[in-house]
C-alpha cells in the first residue's frame, strides 16, 4: 500500500513538472531570465519612461535602435496602447499572461512594460534569423532539372514550396513539438486533394510525440512510423522542394520541422524510393530503362554474395563446368570457408564507407579509392579472399549505390548479412526462406496506415503506370489511388483531346 501512494506521489509530481501551465509567477520568471548573461533589460527615459527586456542572441541589436526606440522614445506615451498604436509593425502582443511572456521571449520577442514589476508587457516581434544560403541538393542531386534545396529555415521552406504551389488551398497546420526544443513543425497539404483521414493522422502522430528534445525531421520519422523495428523507411525523405511539391499534388502530406534542411511525405510506397525524381525529366522511355535498372541493381546487391556463399557450399553442380574451373582456382589457397571470406569483405566495404562518410569530403574519396584499391589487392595477394568473390562484393556495393534514397540504401545495406546467414546454413532454400520472411514483413507495412507495397498489392493496375516504369504524362491522368485523394483526376482527358484536335 506504501509503494502504491509513493508512486502515485511521484506520478503527480511529474504531471505537473511536465504540465505546460504551471504556478509561475512573474517574479520568478524574469529571476530565471535573468540569471541568463545574454538576457537584457534596459530602462528608457526621454519623454516616457518604460522597460526593455529581451535576449541579445535572439533579437536583432539593429531593429532595436533602428525600428523601435526612435518611434517610442521621441513622443510622451503614457502606457502600452499608446506605444502599440505607434509602432508601425505587426505581431505585436499585450498581455499579461506569465506563460505567454516566457514562450513569446524565448522565441526573440522583446517585452516593454510601463512597470517593471508589472507583468502586464507589450511584446514586439523581432527575430533575428542567421540562416545559411539556398544550395544544390546534395543527396538527390539531379543533373536536369531544378537546383535548389532545403535550408533549416522553416519559413524559408515553406517559401519554397509555396511558389512552386501558388493556390489558396495550399494548407499549413503548425504545431509546437518537445517540452525543451519548442520545435516547429508544419504538416502540409493541399485542401480539397489531400484524404482528411491521412491530414488527420499526421496531426495527430505529430502531436502525440512526447519526447523533450526533437531537433531533426529524422526525430519526428522516427517517432510517428507504422513499425519502429522495420529497417524499412516508412516516409521518404527529401531534400528537394519540387519534389514535396510533386507529392502534394498527389494528395500526400508532408511534415517538415524548423532546423531541418528535410522535409518527410506520406503515405509513401516502396516503388517511390527506386525513383529518383530526375525521372520524371527525361523522356519516359529513358525514364523506365533507368528505374529498371535500378530495380535489378538493388536485387543484384542484396542476393549476389549471398547466392555466391550459398553456392560454393551446398550448391557445386549448379556452376557450369568452365567457370568452376576458375573459381576453383582462385579459392585453391584460400584458407576460410565461403561465409567468412564473405562476411570479412563485406564488413571491411562498410568500414570504408563509414569512413569515407565521416571524414572530409576531399580526404573522405581518397580513403575511399585508395582504401579500397590497397586493401583488395592486398587481401587477394595474400590469399585472404578470392578475386572473384572481391568482385561480386565490389559490384554489389556500386549497386547499391544507385537507390535515389539514402534512407532505403541504407536498409538495402543492411538486409545482405541475414541473407548471408540463412545461405550459409539452408544455401539456395535458405535465400528463398529469408526472401519470403521480408516480403510478408512488407505485406504487412504500412506508411500512415496505407499498404506499403502497393500498387503490387492490393494491385492497382491504374497505379501502375507510374510504378516500375513511368509511361508518359498523358497516360498518367489520374492520382495515385493508394493514398485515396479527393479529386483523383490529375487532367481532363476530353478537353486535352479538343486542344489536341484543333492544333492539328
Amino acid at each position: 500500500m506504501i509503494f502504491f501512494k509513493k508512486k502515485k506521489k511521484k506520478q503527480q509530481q511529474e504531471a505537473t513538472s511536465n504540465s505546460p501551465k504551471g504556478t509561475l509567477t512573474f517574479p520568478e520568471l524574469m529571476k530565471k531570465l535573468t540569471a541568463s548573461a545574454d538576457f537584457s533589460t534596459v530602462k528608457q527615459s526621454s519623454v516616457s519612461t518604460f522597460y526593455i527586456s529581451y535576449y541579445k542572441t535572439l533579437v536583432n541589436p539593429e531593429f532595436v535602435h533602428r525600428d523601435l526606440l526612435p518611434y517610442i522614445t521621441e513622443i510622451p506615451l503614457k502606457n502600452l496602447d499608446d506605444i502599440q498604436k505607434h509602432l508601425p509593425l505587426d505581431g505585436m502582443v499585450k498581455t499579461d499572461d506569465v506563460h505567454e511572456i516566457a514562450n513569446k521571449v524565448t522565441e526573440g520577442f522583446i517585452l516593454i512594460q510601463m512597470n517593471k514589476d508589472d507583468p502586464k508587457g507589450l511584446l514586439v516581434p523581432s527575430l533575428s534569423t542567421e540562416n545559411r544560403q539556398i544550395s544544390i541538393p546534395e543527396t538527390e542531386f539531379s543533373v536536369v532539372g531544378p537546383k535548389e534545396a532545403f535550408v533549416e529555415s522553416l519559413d524559408t521552406n515553406l517559401n519554397l514550396i509555396r511558389k512552386r504551389l501558388p493556390i489558396p488551398e495550399f494548407t499549413v497546420k503548425e504545431v509546437r513539438v518537445g517540452k525543451l526544443s519548442k520545435t516547429r513543425v508544419a504538416i502540409i497539404y493541399i485542401d480539397g486533394i489531400a484524404d482528411e483521414e491521412n491530414v488527420n493522422t499526421a496531426i495527430q502522430r505529430v502531436n502525440d510525440i512526447e519526447y523533450d528534445h526533437v531537433v531533426d525531421s529524422s526525430y519526428i520519422n522516427q517517432m510517428i512510423s507504422d513499425n519502429e523495428n522495420s529497417p524499412f523507411p516508412q516516409l521518404i525523405d527529401t531534400e528537394r522542394p519540387d519534389r514535396v511539391a510533386s507529392v502534394l499534388s498527389e494528395g500526400k502530406v508532408a511534415i517538415m520541422a524548423d532546423g531541418s534542411p528535410h522535409a518527410l511525405t506520406g503515405p509513401t510506397t516502396i516503388v517511390e524510393f527506386f525513383s529518383a525524381f530526375e525521372d520524371y525529366f527525361l523522356n519516359w522511355t529513358l525514364a523506365s530503362a533507368f528505374r529498371l535498372i535500378r530495380l535489378m541493381a538493388v536485387m543484384f546487391s542484396v542476393l549476389s554474395t549471398p547466392l555466391y556463399v550459398a553456392v560454393l557450399t551446398f550448391h557445386y553442380e549448379m556452376i557450369p563446368e568452365n567457370l568452376l574451373a576458375t573459381l576453383v582456382a582462385s579459392r585453391n589457397d584460400i584458407p576460410f570457408p565461403p561465409i567468412l571470406e564473405a562476411i570479412v569483405l563485406e564488413l571491411s566495404i562498410e568500414l570504408l564507407r563509414e569512413a569515407g562518410a565521416r571524414l572530409p569530403s576531399k580526404v573522405g574519396q581518397t580513403i575511399g579509392i585508395v582504401g579500397g584499391i590497397v586493401i583488395g589487392t592486398a587481401a587477394v595477394q595474400a590469399g585472404l579472399t578470392s578475386n572473384v568473390l572481391l568482385i561480386i562484393v565490389a559490384l554489389a556495393a556500386l549497386a547499391s549505390f544507385t537507390t535515389p534514397v539514402y534512407q532505403m540504401s541504407n536498409t538495402i545495406r543492411l538486409l545482405r548479412f541475414p541473407f548471408l546467414l540463412f545461405a550459409q546454413f539452408l544455401g539456395v532454400l535458405g535465400v528463398a526462406i529469408c526472401f519470403a520472411f521480408i516480403v510478408s514483413h512488407l505485406l504487412k507495412l504500412t506508411s500512415l496506415g496505407r499498404p506499403y507495397i502497393a500498387p503490387l498489392y492490393p494491385l492497382r493496375v491504374n497505379d501502375l503506370k507510374d510504378a516500375l516504369i513511368r509511361m508518359p504524362f498523358s497516360v498518367q491522368n489520374s492520382r495515385p489511388s493508394s493514398v485515396r485523394p479527393q479529386d483523383k483526376a490529375k487532367m481532363n482527358k476530353k478537353r486535352a483531346k479538343e486542344k489536341h484536335d484543333i492544333e492539328d
